[in-house]
């Protein structure tokens, strides 16, 4: 009597671990995804399911794929702090890293140098952790210039070939300076303009994922 007791005040712990021993499962099956951005890509004044990120982890599960889109954007951020946070994310091993940093250092004018360096320090630490890179490029209004302008733009190409990345040459493509897909500020998409960019990054992603994974 008191063992079947037992077992009957077992069974409730054993049906948890062997549930959670299910997910772990299911999880350890799916593919991540960091989308490593600014506010662009944290999806500065929608909702979480409205960014980007969001939406492209949407698609993908459409199209069959076990995969999970961690949106580690943060507003404001520019790509001096691209290594630091990576070295976080990269704890969860991500099958591929997407880059979409670089927007706010030519809004401030950063030097153009040191925005590369930093974007190209990022791009090695993932590598090195087995991940493979998608780099988002960016452009800027011509505040500083022409000259500036064109030294950032071409910032984002010139890492694409020395690292041997794919490019998607502008995150914004199809939704920058149309008034009717951004928000009041003109610089961040709105739900309609996001669904876009979500288009643009899915394109690019994909064949990404077509490989066999990265990690056993």
């Amino acid at each position: 009597m008191p063992a079947r007791s037992t077992r009957f005040r077992l069974a409730p712990w054993v049906a948890l671990c062997e549930a959670l021993f299910a997910i772990h499962a299911a999880r350890a099956d799916e593919r991540v995804v960091v989308c490593l951005g600014d506010s662009l890509t944290e999806g500065y004044g929608l909702t979480p399911e409205q960014s980007y990120p969001s939406l492209v982890e949407r698609m993908l599960r459409e199209r069959g794929h076990a995969v999970r889109v961690v949106n580690a954007g943060v507003s404001g951020s520019t790509s001096a702090s691209a290594a630091s946070r990576l070295r976080w994310q990269l704890r969860s091993r991500p099958e591929v890293v997407v880059i979409a940093l670089g927007g706010n250092d030519g809004l401030r004018g950063v030097d153009v140098a040191t925005t590369r360096a930093n974007l190209s320090t990022a791009i090695e630490l993932a590598q090195q952790s087995g991940a493979r890179v998608l780099l988002a490029g960016m452009k800027i209004p011509p505040n500083y210039g022409p000259e500036y302008t064109a030294a950032f733009e071409a910032v984002f190409p010139a890492l694409a070939k020395q690292h041997g990345v794919p490019l998607l040459p502008f995150l914004l493509e199809g939704v920058a300076a149309k008034p009717e897909l951004n928000l009041p500020d003109g610089i961040h998409p709105n739900a309609r303009g996001t669904e876009i960019v979500a288009r643009n990054v899915l394109a690019a992603l994909e064949p990404l994922l077509a490989s066999p994974k990265a990690h056993p």
